[in-house]
């Protein structure tokens, strides 16, 4: 007992990584909790100023703890899929939108397992929308069930940086987030090739150091 509540402590950097897993091998592990998230996205061809383009439209949610992240949440995977159990979660925090939009197999991206401090394993989505559906989403969800309760509330993710070098992507970074949800975010922004891979870096380093 005394050792499990020293690695409940440790600090987070002092944690072993998350590990990358195959979604079959994933699913097949025993005493683990398992996490859908999905982060949605879509393009815009709205500037900020009118002179900074926006490019996408990146959504994330403010947490009940004061942490970001993204819209999903646990899934009983004895009982429902991975992606029903997360279009579950998505009706109860964003609202009557995903009575019709459902995220589905094809919006899958990666698994990762962690063993500190709890056994879970974090299921991450990305799904493309239409301008008008995200903007759907924002009006229907404070009409969710869990609006006010687990959401605070729907915010944009900022993909540019201000002429002062740290206003939007950098300063968004610095917020706390919830477990790997920032690492899922600049995983979607490479992988789908929302921004360049030195626009990341440059945003991640200012984030880091000023």
């Amino acid at each position: 007992m005394a050792q499990a509540g020293q690695q409940n402590r440790m600090a987070p950097e002092d944690r072993p990584r998350p590990r990358n897993v195959p979604r079959e091998e994933a699913l097949q592990l025993e005493g683990y909790r398992h996490a859908c998230h999905v982060m949605l996205y879509a393009p815009t061809t709205a500037k900020l100023f009118e002179r900074v383009p926006i490019r996408y439209v990146v959504l994330m949610m403010m947490r009940f703890d004061g942490r970001l992240g993204f819209p999903g949440g646990f899934v009983d995977t004895r009982d429902c899929s991975l992606e029903d159990g997360l279009n579950r979660e998505l009706l109860e925090e964003l609202g009557s939108t995903f009575n019709s939009l459902k995220v589905t197999e094809n919006d899958y991206r990666s698994s990762q397992v962690r063993d500190l401090p709890q056994k879970g394993v974090t299921h991450f989505f990305t799904k493309e929308l239409k301008l008008e559906e995200i903007e759907a989403i924002e009006k229907e969800g404070v009409n969710a069930k869990d609006h006010g309760l687990e959401v605070m509330g729907i915010v944009r993710v900022p993909l540019y940086t201000l002429r002062d070098g740290f206003g939007g992507l950098p300063a968004f970074l610095s917020n706390n987030f919830i477990g790997n949800s920032k690492s899922q975010l600049l995983y979607g922004l490479r992988t789908l090739r929302l921004l360049r891979e030195d626009q990341i870096q440059d945003a991640m380093w200012t984030s880091q150091n000023s």
